[in-house]
């Protein structure tokens, strides 16, 4: 959709923004060279922080050297194994400090620490880094966006879609107008529409 939009409007390149419910790591590789920024917030889908426990944002990625810093200063590594059974999950942990850390209480129930990273996920790094440039964004696509959908979605009688991917919401959009366009029509037709 965002290369749609770039080129209706004749542009080289096109921000992009979304609300977090979008994030998807396969669509913003998929953006990666193509003339589209996305701008989409990551998910928080770790409990960890509620269970007092550190979040990926305590560990620290060296993209020079391939490593974890934990909080506690000790290097993660990547496994010589992917992980999940995933071919595109690589786990990073430190096999001997993690078993004698004073913070383990704080970073792990398990035996080790094991962090996971994407093999894209250069490509989440280089559009998180934008949003931090880029603060304020969020903020306008709240406004500028958001009450229109709202607003759409309670002429409906809804507060949210019922359905889930573009395509299907594509489909209970077009449905809503017609529905909404029909009586509308009708009351144009009988010259009662004002």
């Amino acid at each position: 959709m965002g290369g749609k939009a770039r080129d209706a409007m004749g542009c080289k390149e096109v921000i992009v923004l979304a609300d977090r419910g979008y994030y998807n790591g396969e669509e913003v590789l998929a953006c990666e060279g193509t003339g589209v920024l996305p701008y989409v917030p990551k998910t928080q889908t770790s409990t960890n922080a509620k269970r007092g426990l550190f979040t990926v944002q305590d560990f620290i990625y060296d993209a020079e050297n391939d490593r974890y810093t934990c909080p506690a200063g000790e290097f993660l590594t990547r496994g010589k194994v992917r992980s999940d059974r995933r071919d595109d999950m690589d786990q990073y942990r430190n096999l001997t400090a993690c078993l004698t850390c004073r913070l383990k209480p704080q970073c792990t129930s398990d035996k080790v620490k094991r962090q996971k990273r994407w093999e894209h996920e250069a490509v989440l790094d280089r559009m998180q880094a934008r949003l931090d440039r880029m603060p304020e964004a969020m903020i306008t696509r709240r406004q500028t966006v958001e009450h229109c959908f709202g607003t759409l979605k309670a002429w409906m009688g809804a507060t949210h879609f019922q359905t889930k991917t573009l395509e299907k919401v594509k489909t209970e959009m077009s449905l809503q107008g017609k529905r909404q366009g029909y009586p509308m029509m009708a009351a144009i037709r009988r010259g009662s529409y004002q």
